[in-house]
This record gives C-alpha cells, structure tokens and sequence, in this order.
C-alpha cells in the first residue's frame, strides 16, 4: 500500500477557515532525544484495517510526528479473496471499503477540538490543507487526533467512552484516498507518541461485527 500524504500541519494556521467549534492547532512536536514513548488505543475501526506509519522525524508537528494513515481493507471472504483498499478501481471514493466506515472513540476522555469541512475530495487527488479534525484528551492529558474525519458525531465538551461511533471516514484535506489519519502527543510538553492498538479490544470489536 503506498503512502498516504498526511496533514501537513505546518500549513493549518494559515490556511485554516473559521471553525464552527472550538480548534487549536497542535504545537510542534517536542524532540525525542531518548527511547520512544508509545500510547495504548482502542481501534479507531470495527472492519479490518491497515496503517502506514511516519517514522521518527519525518514530520514536525504534534499530531503529524511518530502518527500512523489507517485504511479499511475489504475482499476477503471465508473461502478466498486477498486484502485490498477498494473493490474495483479506486476512481470514486464509494469504491474504497473504508469510505464512510465508522469511526470509533480511541479511549475514554474528553472531545476538545473539532474542525470541520465540507469539501471531499476525488480520489487521486489532493485538497487543501487543512484536514478535517477531531481531537480527545484523555484525563492523563494525551491528546489523540483523527483527521480527515466526517459527518462528526460529537462535539467539544462531550465525554465519550472507547469504541463509541464519533465520526465516519473521509477524504478531505492533504488526502488523495478515504483514509484515517491518527496521531497523539503528551499535551504538557509536545512529546509525539508512537501508537499500538490494544488487540483484545480489536478482537471484541470484530467479533461483534461479524
């Protein structure tokens, strides 16, 4: 699977409209000097998905550094079939098994940022920056950011619980293709994240959808 373009934050600020909600633009990411820090998170996906990670500095900003581009894969049944993005060309975002998956809360916390969008994109083709955002605090202060989200579900100063439906998959923004991008930092000083997924709670997931 190749990789898919990213937020590209460092553009937000000046491109960003007048948000609707609450937004702020995640800082600079903070230099890892040491051993990388990882964040456990409840899968963002009920269907089976595949992520591309951003390897330590290859981007600059919270929420860009050390995230990770999530697609949903489809076509495989019982019998046969192999992984795949999309079911016949990919030229039309209905074609992508992911577009308009639910999305699901990463933990339990606190939503604290929402910038909305209503462009979508061709697949193939790149938008604008900004992306589409949703962001959550935890109680522990990591912050956790989706991007290139629609038809968001919940609002700044809503509590929500891991795996509650927030959001659907989109393709807005520095996008080419209905992806997730996921990303998280430390809030009290700019330390990017490297994220797992926590499988027991995958394997719960994907056995109540089957």
């Amino acid at each position: 699977m190749s990789l898919i373009p990213i937020l590209v934050l460092a553009q937000m600020a000046a491109n960003a409209p007048a948000a609707a909600a609450p937004f702020t633009m995640p800082p600079k990411a903070a230099e890892v000097t040491g051993e990388i820090e990882q964040v456990m998170l409840s899968p963002l996906l009920r269907e089976p998905f595949s992520c591309v990670e951003h390897p330590l500095g290859q981007l600059a900003y919270a929420g860009d550094a050390l995230g990770t581009d999530c697609m949903v894969l489809g076509g495989i049944t019982a019998q046969s079939g192999f992984a795949r993005s999309f079911k016949t060309d990919g030229k039309t975002n209905e074609d992508w098994y992911g577009w308009h998956a639910t999305l699901l809360a990463p933990c339990d916390g606190t939503v604290v940022g929402l910038l909305d969008k209503t462009e979508v994109n061709v697949p193939g083709t790149f938008g604008k920056p900004p992306a589409a955002m949703l962001q959550f605090r935890r109680d522990d202060g990591i912050i956790i950011v989706y991007a290139h989200v629609t038809n968001v579900q919940v609002k700044p100063g809503d509590r929500v619980t891991a795996g509650q439906p927030v959001a659907q998959v989109g393709n807005n923004g520095f996008s080419r293709a209905p992806h997730t991008h996921v990303g998280a930092w430390r809030e009290r000083d700019g330390i990017p994240l490297q994220i797992r997924w926590d499988l027991r709670a995958m394997a719960k997931l994907q056995s109540q959808a089957n």
